[in-house]
């Protein structure tokens, strides 16, 4: 098993790694990367035999696909939902920044041909789970921007999800087959939480990553005073695809469902 955390700086180019198909997260599966832009900077993403997600998570910018061109504006992952471009093979994603910007772009290994889409945040809402469970500590708000019924031509999954304040997320403790990539930001720069991956336990600050290998628990928790951002990646296995219904809870915590606080 390879390395299951990271805290990866963004370089000159203000490109940040997470996992590579190579590197020491090649467990993966999936291609995933954070970049800066300035104001006026262009990037261009198109790759063949990968399918590629490239999601705004603050700043203004342009995409262009095909015959269209679409502007994107989101202050932060924080207050406003997300903007994100999903591209098969060898089609061409461009972005232009209109402002500092910054964007997540995750590709994985596909060769189906599909429609460019362009998710809105209208077509991914938050909605809240967790509500009144667990000591009511374990609120969360969840969106899905497309999954195995949504993008059943895909590969991945991709989502986000906002910790309360002081709040656990992904809990009661679960694991799938399948591998997952969290990307954490806070909206503090002193922000912290506690990232579990099976038996090991992660500082996770602003910018640093959870690589979670297929059967591992993987809860998480933010500390007290901070809202706790995370970008769920998910790579579907051949044959094995990830489902919204996959929760497989550890069954030593299956008591806590009916447990009055």
């Amino acid at each position: 098993m390879g390395k299951v955390f990271g805290y990866p700086e963004f370089d000159e180019n203000g490109e940040q790694i997470l996992t590579t198909y190579d590197n020491e997260y090649k467990d993966m599966l999936m291609d995933v990367r954070v970049y800066r832009m300035k104001a006026g900077d262009e990037k261009s993403f198109q790759k063949t035999g990968e399918e590629t997600a490239v999601l705004l998570l603050s700043g203004s910018i342009e995409f262009v696909f095909d015959d269209v061109t679409a502007k994107a504006d989101r202050k932060d992952v924080f207050t406003e939902g997300p903007w994100c471009v999903h591209a098969a093979t060898e089609s061409k994603v461009s972005v232009k920044a209109l402002a500092d910007s910054e964007i997540l772009v995750q590709s994985t290994k596909n060769d189906t041909k599909f429609d460019t889409k362009l998710y809105k945040p209208e077509d991914a809402p938050w909605g809240y789970s967790s509500v009144g469970k667990f000591g009511n500590v374990a609120k969360r708000r969840v969106n899905t921007i497309f999954d195995h019924d949504i993008a059943p031509y895909s590969n991945m999954v991709l989502g986000e999800v906002l910790n309360d304040r002081g709040n656990w997320s992904g809990y009661l403790p679960h694991r799938h087959p399948q591998p997952e990539t969290y990307y954490f930001k806070f909206d503090r720069p002193e922000g912290f939480g506690a990232s579990f991956v099976g038996d090991q336990v992660f500082k996770s600050t602003d910018g640093s990553f959870s690589a979670i290998p297929g059967g591992e628990l993987h809860p998480q928790a933010v500390a007290p005073g901070f809202q706790m951002y995370t970008c769920w990646m998910i790579r579907h296995l051949d044959g094995n695809p990830w489902l919204q219904t996959d929760r497989n809870e550890d069954e030593r915590y299956l008591w806590l469902h009916d447990a009055q606080f």
